[in-house]
């Protein structure tokens, strides 16, 4: 009974978290994504974030900061944030629409 208990109050928890997120200010960081990374739909060989997966998001920015995944300019910019950093930044562009 408490398992349930503590899953009714994760679901709703993130239930009600996600559209916080997704009003609120961007982390420091986030809002620079856009100067590359479209907010619309357009058709762009680089890729949208809004939306995304997070997880996706802050492993990719974790390749490009230790350098498994190949990059132009993404390996520089990632390197100027923490673990944490892009974890925020991951969810609060997971969030938006």
């Amino acid at each position: 009974m408490n398992a349930l208990r503590v899953a009714i109050a994760v679901v709703t928890v993130a239930a009600w978290y996600q559209p916080l997120l997704a009003a609120s200010d961007p982390p420091p960081g986030a809002a620079s994504c856009s100067g590359c990374h479209s907010t619309g739909t357009t058709t762009s060989s680089i890729s949208r974030l809004y939306g995304r997966d997070a997880g996706d998001i802050a492993k990719a920015m974790a390749g490009f900061r230790d350098g498994s995944l190949p990059a132009t300019v993404m390996n520089r910019i990632a390197k100027g944030f923490t673990d944490e950093e892009s974890r925020a930044i991951a969810a609060w562009l997971a969030a938006q629409k």
